[in-house]
């Protein structure tokens, strides 16, 4: 799976949800691709962006952009992928 697979995964996750985060890493090969959905309902109290850059700053990458519903980013090191969720969860307040 490539980082270019994501979004779909995240618009796929969000239409299921309904109202909810999501927050999906995937390994391409040691380094990581980070993407995060929040759906309409909550993007006022957050951001995909925020998630986004709160995981890749765990998986050695810098930044990650996008749309407060729809973020991508890029790490160094996919083995961290759980610092990572735990990152966006605090971003999430839990």
């Amino acid at each position: 799976m490539s980082g270019k697979d994501l979004p779909a995964l995240i618009d796929e996750h969000k239409a299921r949800l309904g109202s909810g985060a999501v927050l999906l890493i995937a390994d391409t090969g040691g380094k990581a691709a980070v993407a995060a959905g929040v759906t309409a309902d909550m993007t006022d109290r957050v951001s995909a962006v925020d998630l986004v850059k709160a995981a890749v700053a765990e998986l050695g990458g810098k930044g990650g952009g996008g749309r407060p519903d729809m973020a991508q980013g890029g790490g160094k090191d996919a083995a961290n992928a759980d610092a990572a969720i735990k990152a966006a969860e605090q971003v999430l307040g839990g």
